[in-house]
């Protein structure tokens, strides 16, 4: 998969324009917000409140946290980025994620440069949405955390190595044997002598694997498999929300 330019690319001074032409988006085409459905306004105050104020922790991997539970409205601004289409959502869900990986990476998180590597979506779910919506979300955390002043790139290093199930309604066992093998890094990101063969500027970076939602931890846990298999060890995982489980 080609590395997408707005995942990679540094942060562009005309952000403030961005958001400033956002606004006005707003106003002349006003739409619901895709968090709770107040009117005029696609991301409202009170959702965007709980995306900022949300504390990451720890979920069913130790080493991945995430920025909020799946509930709504978190929930709801998730679907309405991936399935919908709501591309100006990829902001603030992104700080979001980087918050996590902060979290998930404790004092380490400014130690070394990162290269956030986000789960492969499928092709077909690609076409189908016309967006890599966690390629997107990974190129928004970077940026966040560039702007915090971390070194951070992202980079589209793994593929779907055969075709799988669909994970609906499958337990937790079920899912990491229907998983198990299923993904492989890109032959051109694999290490050699000198890092991440074949992807230049992103030798002697450390791995962090991000996602927008983990529920069982099965996706994470063969994606971390097969960098690991590369010579590619993932250093945390982040995503922007976990899927709340009777025990917490």
């Amino acid at each position: 998969m080609p590395t997408s330019p707005s995942a990679t690319r540094p942060p562009s001074v005309r952000a403030p324009f961005g958001h400033a032409l956002a606004g006005l988006l707003d106003v002349l085409l006003p739409v619901d917000c895709a968090g709770c459905g107040s009117e005029r306004t696609q991301l409202c105050p009170a959702c965007r409140h709980v995306l900022a104020t949300a504390r990451p922790a720890p979920t069913l991997l130790p080493w991945t946290h995430a920025a909020a539970p799946y509930t709504d409205p978190v929930r709801q601004l998730l679907l309405a980025h991936k399935e919908r289409g709501t591309l100006r959502l990829a902001g603030p869900l992104g700080e979001a994620l980087g918050r996590a990986v902060r979290s998930a990476l404790g004092a380490r998180a400014g130690a070394a440069p990162l290269l956030l590597v986000p789960m492969p979506s499928a092709r077909s779910a690609v076409r189908a949405r016309g967006h890599d919506p966690t390629l997107r979300l990974a190129g928004a955390a970077a940026r966040a955390l560039r702007r915090a002043g971390l070194d951070v790139r992202a980079a589209p290093l793994l593929r779907h190595a055969r075709p799988v199930a669909d994970q609906a309604g499958l337990n937790a066992a079920e899912r990491r044997h229907n998983l198990h093998g299923a993904l492989t890094v890109l032959p051109r990101a694999r290490t050699g002598r000198t890092g991440l063969a074949g992807l230049a500027g992103l030798a002697g970076r450390h791995p962090v694997l991000v996602d927008d939602l983990v529920t069982t931890g099965a996706s994470l846990a063969e994606a971390a498999r097969a960098l690991a298999d590369a010579g590619l060890p993932a250093r945390a995982g982040a995503t922007v929300a976990a899927t709340v489980h009777p025990a917490g």
